[in-house]
């Protein structure tokens, strides 16, 4: 299982997707206004699964920024340990 997700890797995991460096990543961009489509969304979630989160993709579409995508992704994190 590869290692529990972080702020950090979150933050690495949408840069890869965004053709953006971590720190450039902003947390208050929608996610589909920053370019993330519904199969890059798809493969994020998978990524985040593998993890250990158990979330689903209506869940991550009713956010309306990275920011509420990470404190949906730690909240459950918390619940599961």
């Amino acid at each position: 299982m590869p290692a529990p997700l972080t702020l950090e890797g979150f933050r690495a995991d949408l840069a890869e997707y965004l053709y953006q460096r971590p720190d450039e990543v902003d947390l208050d961009d929608n996610p589909l206004h920053a370019g993330l489509d519904s199969l890059r969304i798809t493969t994020l979630l998978e990524r985040w699964r593998a993890t250990g989160v158990d979330i689903t993709f209506v869940e991550l579409a009713e956010c309306t920024s990275f920011a509420q995508w990470w404190r949906l992704l730690s909240t459950r994190l918390e619940q599961e340990r």
